[in-house]
């Protein structure tokens, strides 16, 4: 019986032993995973610079319009008045 449990132990320790990291596969783990956050902030960031540039410039579409029919309605009304 003794003999036996020292064999299962021998064997789930060499068992777990194939799935343990080293302490320098981890770390190049974590620099692979801090590279592709990376990778990813910069997506998100190009996409939210595309997102403004769209918003800004259909908001500048709009003061544009805006400003021409008042400057149109103002000029109407300086002509009625003469």
């Amino acid at each position: 019986m003794r003999l036996s449990t020292k064999f299962l132990t021998i064997a789930l320790m060499s068992g777990a032993a194939i799935f343990a990291q080293t302490a320098g596969q981890d770390a190049k783990q974590a620099g692979r995973d801090v590279k592709q956050a990376g990778k990813d902030t910069g997506e998100a960031a190009k996409d939210v610079g595309h997102a403004t540039k769209k918003t800004a410039k259909k908001a500048g579409h709009k003061v544009k319009k805006t400003t021409n029919k008042a400057a149109s309605k103002v000029e109407e009304k300086t002509r009625d008045k003469q």
